[in-house]
């Protein structure tokens, strides 16, 4: 396992410091709060911490894989734990849309998760809230930033395959459609920069790259934007004839702990996904100085992301009497 240094984690108090600071100047989603669970489940950040500690053990992708559910849930009908649900003879499950199929993973760690919180307070916590929580957890555990997550969020009622499809941001688009996409649920070029960051762990099937190395836009040779010595190596990983289903790490340098070596990396032309590397190889892009940035500055990137994992998780969430507290994450209530 990835253990912080001491520099790195000066960096992270000073940007949850930071994250704390901006959180009492922000105006957020007023229905969502840090306190929500304060009399009804105040162990719940621990629970959840708890299960992700004891799942890393045997898997250091899950952080990662956490992380990529809940961001996959918010861009889908906003944060409503509805790629959570299985098919039914009423719903499409979204675990079947392109983006997720055969590579979304983690469901059974969000399962011991609600086994845990049923356990201590039943019918309390919400799923949606689960992959808030555990997205954070994932991050800290992984030498990166704490913040204090917004929670109250309700669960979705159905899921919207058709919706995943067309709104998940793609590893092989364009730098101006994945804006375009973090525009449509109201994030913004930051948020764009500070998200993906989160590739600075976890891993990537060949498929979802391997364009870049044999037959980049139909050229028949290799994304000229890829470094010579890194696209070898990949090379190496992912064959010609391969598969597709092999895996290459996000980040080649430290592969399973959040710093800010992503955006070092993307200097280098060291980019694993074309949607990463565009960041700093599209000409004229408003991203490439936000790259820059948190490249020289780890506790900025910190400071950024946190804020906009709490941006993202703001997205459309049901509160309320909206939607339900699913007693089994993969199934609405009384199915």
């Amino acid at each position: 396992m990835f253990s912080s240094s001491n520099c790195a984690t000066t960096s992270s108090f000073l940007a949850t410091a930071l994250v704390f600071l901006g959180l009492a100047l922000r105006h957020s989603n007023a229905q969502l709060n840090a306190t929500f669970y304060a009399t009804t489940c105040p162990n719940v950040s621990s629970i959840v911490r708890g299960v992700i500690q004891q799942a890393l053990q045997s898997d250091t992708r899950i952080g990662a894989s956490l992380i990529r559910l809940h961001f996959h849930d918010c861009f889908v009908n906003g944060c409503d734990a509805s790629i959570l649900l299985d098919n039914s003879t009423s719903i499409l499950s979204e675990k079947l849309a392109g983006p997720n199929v055969n590579s979304a993973r983690g469901f059974n760690v969000v399962d011991n998760i609600k086994t845990a919180t049923e356990n201590s307070c039943p019918g309390v916590v919400s799923c949606a809230d689960i992959l808030a929580l555990a997205a954070e957890a994932s991050v800290s555990l992984s030498g990166g930033p704490s913040w204090s997550v917004l929670l109250g969020r309700r669960d979705s009622l159905t899921a919207n395959q058709a919706g995943a499809n067309a709104s998940i941001p793609a590893p092989f688009e364009s730098l101006s459609n994945i804006t375009a996409k973090f525009s449509a649920v109201g994030l913004n070029t930051n948020d764009l920069v500070a998200l993906s960051g989160a590739h600075t762990f976890g891993r990537a099937q060949c498929r979802t790259f391997s364009n870049r190395l044999y037959n980049f836009s139909g050229t028949g040779n290799p994304d000229p934007t890829l470094n010579t010595s890194y696209l070898a190596t990949l090379r190496q990983i992912c064959p010609q004839n391969g598969s597709g289903t092999a895996l290459a790490n996000l980040d080649p340098t430290t592969s399973d702990g959040f710093d800010n070596n992503y955006f070092t990396n993307l200097q280098n032309n060291q980019g694993l996904l074309q949607s990463d590397q565009e960041l700093f190889s599209t000409t004229g892009a408003a991203t490439i100085a936000i790259v820059n940035s948190f490249a020289s500055s780890q506790s900025a990137f910190f400071q950024s992301f946190a804020q906009s994992m709490i941006n993202m998780g703001n997205i459309s969430p049901l509160t309320g009497s909206n939607g339900e507290i699913r007693s089994d994450c993969k199934k609405v209530n009384g199915s």
